[in-house]
């Protein structure tokens, strides 16, 4: 199998969850901003859709060179082994993005971009006329940053996030991608209870009862690269069954999510029962301020929870209250640890306390903090 230069791209401040992830797939590779890059075959692409929790795509890097001029960016363009990927029916869009560059105008890069590539086809395939795109496709990027063009190709088709199961959402969902780099972080284990307070549609507990069962994120839907004829079907299917081996559906999990809404937390069960997960996670409708923890899970739990900013003015006082309700109830249990994504800058003066540890996150294009509450180590029990 050939052997390709392989990114997976990733929010701010992911990218080291995501370097991990890749690493535990058994890849090395590199960090930079917004990018994991590693080197690997075409299972490795499979493998990569499949089972990257807390990336946004997996992309093929086709070329990298620096391009100050739109005759050298045809050119460098032109020289690149199109026909080693795109079909002679393929359907070729492009895409583009340049920062600090002379090449500024996007839809101008987009258009040389274009044009080389049609040119290299053309001889390739030994045609004259235009190509019908009628056939698979392949979403071509064009990135420019400080006069250095890359090029890639999209392995993913729908962005990774998308995981199939989410059936309905409430207002402000937090991505699948994002609640799953949550639980990574909070270093949370499947033998340990875990309680999300501000449910929604469930994104979290779903999440969590995924990485708790180790069921591969990409497992209920189809990557646009499946329809292409150099990655063998036989591949899908290795990985695809791979997946299913590594599953471990009969790990006991105990996770809860709460929401004060009734609609959301229908929704929450509709999304898990979507997700193929049944009756495994508990759904309450519950306010934060009624939250009880049963005494025989005191031991050593989590609480993971993606409250109301309070962005809209009317609603902080509402939602200083509910930081000082959570910083009061939460602290009763010692043991359990809380992991808190909020954009208020506030949140530890109403809460109670500074947090243990914070990471700085983005939550689409809002700017948040992950305030984290190490728990204290439970008390052994003692022997009789």
């Amino acid at each position: 199998m050939a052997q390709y230069t392989i990114i997976a791209t990733a929010a701010m401040g992911l990218e080291a969850i995501v370097a991990q992830e890749v690493r535990d797939l058994g890849y090395e590779c590199t960090v930079d901003n917004g990018r994991v890059t590693f080197k690997g075959d075409e299972k490795a692409i499979a493998r990569a859709n499949m089972w990257l929790r807390t990336a946004d795509r997996i992309k093929i890097e086709i070329g990298r060179f620096k391009a100050f001029t739109f005759e050298e960016l045809f050119e460098q363009t032109k020289k690149l082994p199109w026909e080693n990927f795109i079909t002679e029916d393929g359907e070729f869009p492009v895409s583009g993005k340049s920062v600090k560059s002379k090449l500024y105008s996007i839809s101008d890069c987009q258009a040389i971009v274009k044009k080389a590539i049609v040119e290299r086809l053309k001889v390739a395939y030994k045609r004259i006329a235009w190509f019908e795109e009628n056939g698979p496709l392949f979403k071509i990027e064009i990135s420019m940053l400080k006069d250095v063009a890359t090029l890639t190709l999209d392995t993913s088709g729908v962005g990774l996030h998308k995981r199939g199961y989410r059936a309905e959402q409430g207002e402000a969902p937090l991505k699948e991608t994002l609640a799953a780099a949550l639980i990574l972080i909070s270093r949370w284990t499947p033998d340990r209870p875990l309680i999300d307070p501000f449910c929604g549609s469930g994104t979290i507990p779903i999440e969590a009862a995924l990485i708790g069962q180790n069921i591969a994120p990409g497992f209920n839907r189809e990557f646009v690269s499946e329809q292409w004829p150099w990655i063998p079907a036989s591949v899908w299917e290795e990985v695809r069954e791979e997946a299913d081996q590594k599953a471990n559906y009969d790990q006991p999990l105990n996770i809860t999510g709460c929401d004060i809404d009734h609609r959301m937390i229908e929704i929450a069960k509709k999304n898990s029962l979507e997700a193929g997960l049944g009756d495994l996670i508990t759904f309450k409708q519950m306010q934060v301020s009624d939250l009880t923890i049963n005494e025989k899970y005191e031991q050593s739990g989590v609480l993971i929870g993606n409250p109301p900013y309070g962005e809209r003015l009317g609603d902080k006082p509402e939602v200083e209250k509910m930081y000082r309700d959570m910083g009061r109830i939460f602290s009763q249990y010692e043991t359990w640890s809380v992991y808190m994504l909020t954009s208020h800058e506030g949140f530890e003066r109403f809460y109670g306390k500074p947090a243990t540890k914070k990471r700085k996150l983005f939550n689409g294009f809002i700017r948040t903090d992950f305030y984290q509450y190490w728990g204290k180590r439970p008390k052994r029990k003692e022997r009789d």
